[in-house]
């Protein structure tokens, strides 16, 4: 059965909760590989679990974020959020998440085009997307690259002070 993209509900915040955690679990184990235990920590808390979960958490709470699910049945299985900045024009997608049961199978790129229809048909002029250069974000990188957006290459540096 193919999933059904349908606006987030309140009541999807614990399952949308539950797939973003077990989604990003290799990316927050990647980042902590590449920065180090103690700026992870830093950075993250002692477990990246419970910041992710706040993230999550006051992305699906803010009014101004648009949210939708992508549910087999009553299953979610994905999630995106994506926030418009009219005065600039810019439409972002701010969090996208697909459980790892449900990935490979294009529902990350489908999300990925979604979000950017939904951008132009609220009249953005560009579309934005952030991502990580670390190998966890290597999948992300291939979706969007594959959805068409162009890459700007940035350098983050950090150091535990």
């Amino acid at each position: 059965m193919d999933p059904v993209i349908r606006d987030y509900r309140p009541t999807d915040r614990e399952a949308v909760v539950a797939l973003s955690l077990r989604a990003w679990e290799p990316v927050f184990a990647s980042t902590r590989e590449v920065l180090g235990g103690e700026i992870d920590t830093l950075l993250h808390g002692a477990d990246w679990r419970a910041y992710q979960q706040r993230a999550v958490e006051t992305a699906l709470a803010d009014d101004a974020m648009h949210v939708w699910v992508a549910a087999v049945g009553e299953r979610v299985v994905a999630f995106m959020a994506v926030s418009l900045n009219a005065e600039r024009s810019i439409g972002e997608l701010w969090m996208i998440a697909v459980d790892p049961s449900a990935q490979n199978d294009g529902l990350a790129t489908t999300l990925t085009n979604l979000a950017t229809d939904r951008m132009r048909d609220a009249g953005m002029k560009t579309a934005m997307i952030g991502t990580g250069g670390d190998p966890g974000h290597a999948p992300a990188r291939r979706v969007y690259d594959k959805a068409g957006y162009t890459p700007l290459p940035i350098v983050n540096y950090f150091k535990a002070l």
